[in-house]
């Protein structure tokens, strides 16, 4: 296949996996070019994701790699075929690839775990928080170019509002509850959002108690989205350089131990209603 036009993070997953599992076995990029009729450049475009692959040549690979795991290949040679053009592509020009990468990975994700410290998440905001919170932290963009990220993020929620919805877990500081990006009225409508999510089966919100002992997590922000198999989880953490998709298993294992020690400061699901009721009452 000729090398792609556009990178996105998914076709990259696929290359690394590739690589992983050639690397495993100890095999060079030219022997396993070799196996493919091509040369060590064009191992070298598959496994950057720059340049496509059949799902023929996936499982030749595999293989030829001794990879048993049935679940994975499977899930690798679907990848290799996915042609999904989601709402996402609209946006490309527009807004930063990282931008479109998450909302593919969300797509894709077979479930979502996410812990907010700071701000409501993503798929709970309205657009007037979305618009509060982007003006804020971006205040030289231009109306033209803030539309289309407030757009970008209310398009995103269909993952969890859509016919096929997305479990969605998410744990969610108090501080992030209470904080006012605009105004009075934006608080209340945020707030009120999150509690119509709530009725919903698929969606579970935890709350941190601002008075919470022993909560040492306040640089835990994080997602998590399962893959198709396990080895295909994805994790995704904000650093200075920007938005980073984690792959990794040890990185992978690190966020699956900071999910499980954040949820134990956490008030239960219905508790954390309540408590995003109270909270509502009072502004």
């Amino acid at each position: 296949m000729p090398p792609r036009r556009h990178l996105t993070a998914r076709r990259v997953r696929l290359g690394t996996e590739l690589r992983k599992l050639r690397e495993a076995t100890g095999m060079k990029a030219r022997e396993a070019a070799a196996l493919l009729g091509a040369d060590s450049v064009q191992m070298s475009q598959i496994e950057s994701g720059v340049a496509g692959v059949s799902s023929a040549r996936v499982r030749r690979l595999a293989a030829h790699y001794a990879c048993t795991d049935e679940g994975l290949i499977e899930a690798l040679a679907a990848m290799a075929t996915d042609r999904t053009r989601g709402w996402w592509e609209e946006y490309r020009g527009v807004l930063p690839p990282v931008n479109l990468d998450l909302a593919e990975a969300e797509h894709h994700a077979t479930f979502l775990r996410e812990v907010v410290i700071s701000y409501v998440p993503g798929l709970f905001q309205t657009p007037d928080y979305a618009r509060a919170v982007f003006g804020y932290m971006r205040p030289e963009l231009p109306d033209s170019e803030l539309t289309p990220r407030v757009e970008h993020r209310m398009r995103r929620r269909t993952v969890i509002e859509g016919d096929t919805p997305t479990p969605y877990e998410a744990i969610v500081h108090e501080f992030a509850l209470r904080i006012r990006v605009a105004d009075r009225q934006v608080s209340r409508a945020q707030l009120a959002q999150i509690l119509d999510l709530t009725e919903r089966e698929h969606v579970t919100v935890r709350v941190i108690p601002i008075d919470q002992d022993g909560f040492g997590g306040a640089g835990a922000s994080m997602m998590y989205m399962g893959g198709p198999v396990p080895q295909l989880d994805t994790g995704l953490r904000e650093a200075a350089t920007g938005t980073a998709f984690i792959d990794a298993e040890p990185q992978l294992s690190t966020l699956r131990t900071l999910f499980r020690k954040v949820e134990k400061a956490t008030l239960g699901p219905a508790a954390s209603r309540d408590f995003i009721h109270r909270l509502s009452k009072e502004l």
